[in-house]
């Protein structure tokens, strides 16, 4: 059911004035499974990522990685490694170091390549040689870059609505400094969130349980870990704008599907472009096809009708597919 504008507000405004507050690292939101923490050195400290493990009853020795998106956490992975786990899938879902769970570093140079280093550390600290790599949103983005550096460490690439698809730099996107940035973030709120996710996520569409990871978001910003929670998340929007992969896809060599809903508009800076220009960008109707030709023998999924969160939209539906792609060989 598509919502009037005015009740759209209304939904908005109560979730603004009904948001929680969360720790800097997420305290007091519960994630489905047992939160693990892996400890390492980078740049110069001491940090840790947090993830969590599912362990299949009967194994089929493969293994699969998922990466969360920007707006989302490991947790938002908690259905889909269920799923995982009853086909034989040992499942890992990973919280980046700036994110959710895992530490707020004071001082870091956000990079994807940083991030994949850290990711394969995690993985080669629990002795897991080969795995599926699964990214949604950002994590797309960061799954490709894991793909490029590390090849012979992935069975499979899966990327799910993964942002840069396009390069809204070199397509005349304005920059934004990340001090402009953290004071956008720093207005962040419940009510901003649902607005945004409505829009740019499901199409106008809203369902209930969805508001769970708004709250989960916004929760970190009115939490007393909020003006570290904003400035790290200032300083990934500039990663997402000044490190595409889009132009290194023709070299990834790994097994690769690309799933992509075609209501989904996403597009990071679209609203400092100029109209004609933001009405252009995100059409992953268009953006799919075009990607995934360029990537040897990649498998494209397109979900009909869905948006840039397929895995949430319509779980059953993209859990079928899912499995199904990850059988295929």
């Amino acid at each position: 059911m598509r919502l009037p504008l005015l009740a759209v507000a209304l939904l908005s405004a109560t979730a603004a004035a009904a948001a929680p507050s969360y720790g800097p690292e997420l305290e007091g939101f519960d994630y489905p499974y047992p939160v693990r923490r892996h400890t390492f050195a980078s740049q110069g400290q001491d940090l840790a990522m947090a993830y969590m493990e599912v362990t299949p009853e009967r194994p089929n020795g493969r293994t699969v990685v998922l990466l969360h998106g920007k707006n989302f956490c490991a947790a938002t992975w908690g259905e889909t490694a269920a799923v995982l786990a009853r086909a034989g899938y040992r499942v890992l879902a990973l919280d980046q170091v700036g994110f959710c769970k895992s530490t707020k570093p004071a001082g870091y140079q956000f990079s994807f390549s940083q991030l994949a280093t850290n990711t394969h550390g995690l993985l080669a600290a629990l002795g897991i040689g080969r795995a599926t790599i699964v990214g949604h949103s950002m994590g797309g983005m960061l799954a490709a870059r894991y793909a490029l550096m590390f090849p012979e460490a992935v069975d499979r690439l899966v990327m799910v609505d993964p942002l840069g698809l396009e390069d809204w730099q070199a397509k005349g996107v304005p920059y934004q400094t990340i001090d402009a940035a953290y004071a956008t973030e720093r207005k962040t709120s419940a009510a901003g969130i649902k607005a945004y996710q409505l829009k740019f996520y499901y199409d106008d569409q809203w369902k209930p349980e969805y508001d769970r990871w708004v709250e989960m978001q916004a929760g970190l910003y009115a939490g007393p870990g909020a003006e570290r929670v904003a400035w790290n998340q200032a300083q990934t929007s500039d990663m997402i704008f000044t490190q595409p992969v889009v132009h290194e896809f023709d070299r990834l060599r790994v097994p690769t599907v690309l799933m992509v809903g075609t209501k989904d508009r996403t597009a990071p800076g679209a609203n400092r472009a100029a109209p004609a220009l933001a009405e252009t960008l995100g059409r992953y109707d268009r953006l799919g096809p075009e990607v995934a030709a360029r990537i040897t023998g990649a498998r494209l999924v397109m979900f009909e009708g869905l948006g840039h969160s397929p895995q949430v939209e319509a779980p059953d539906r993209f859990h079928e597919t899912l499995l199904r792609e990850l059988a295929a060989r």
